[in-house]
């Protein structure tokens, strides 16, 4: 049976990538051959080989299997704003086929596929449909990322209560400590296990060098 779970994140900034790294890594070290999936990206950069994303580099690059970078990031934009507008912008239309084609092409390689999303989870992938309504058409599970900081209480509530509005399964949530020295840290925690219903999988402390980080250390549980 093939595993396939969304990322979606409080807000953007809130450490989607980096909490996709580790979770890639801790499924395959659970024995699942895993790969990273980043649909469409922005804020890219452009090289002599093309367009390069560096949250779609991390996934790739922390996945078991050999993909290519058009494999991982299918569509890819170099400025950093809403998908949704620079496809407007430059007549690059993302269609909610091409998202599910790409996821396809990487399911018949894997059993562990992490899908990471763009932004919040009502980020619009065009004018009429927003990364939400292709969750739903796959059917995928969701891993919340909650970026602890000041207004997370609020929007993890909405997130979870919008995607069990429209009866998709939430997997979990992660929160990661995005400032240091929080001494709030700790209650927005307990805080929202009050209010969440989804399971909590795990904390990812606050790091001022994410290179040097032992993956084993961090306690998150796969979902």
């Amino acid at each position: 049976m093939i595993k396939k779970f969304f990322i979606t994140g409080t807000d953007t900034n809130v450490g989607k990538t980096f909490t996709s790294s580790i979770l890639l890594k801790k499924a395959t070290k659970a024995g699942y051959d895993t790969a990273g999936y980043k649909p469409v990206s922005s804020g890219s950069k452009k090289k002599s080989y093309g367009i390069i994303n560096h949250d779609a580099m991390i996934l790739k690059m922390n996945s078991s299997i050999t993909l290519s970078y058009t494999e991982v990031n299918p569509i890819s934009f170099l400025e950093n704003a809403p998908p949704h507008m620079l496809s407007k912008f430059q007549k690059k239309t993302i269609k909610i086929e091409d998202l599910s084609l790409g996821l396809k092409k990487i399911t018949a390689k894997s059993n562990w596929v992490l899908i990471e999303g763009a932004g919040g989870w009502y980020t619009p992938l065009s004018y009429t449909n927003t990364f939400s309504d292709w969750v739903k058409k796959e059917q995928l599970t969701v891993i919340i990322v909650v970026g602890i900081k000041l207004g997370c209480i609020n929007h993890a509530i909405l997130t979870e209560k919008a995607i069990l509005s429209e009866e998709i399964k939430c997997g979990g949530w992660i929160a990661n400590y995005i400032l240091p020295n929080n001494r709030y840290n700790i209650h927005y925690i307990q805080t929202l296990l009050n209010y969440i219903k989804s399971p909590l999988l795990g904390i990812i402390p606050y790091f001022n060098n994410k290179n040097k980080i032992n993956i084993e250390k961090i306690k998150i549980r796969l979902p």
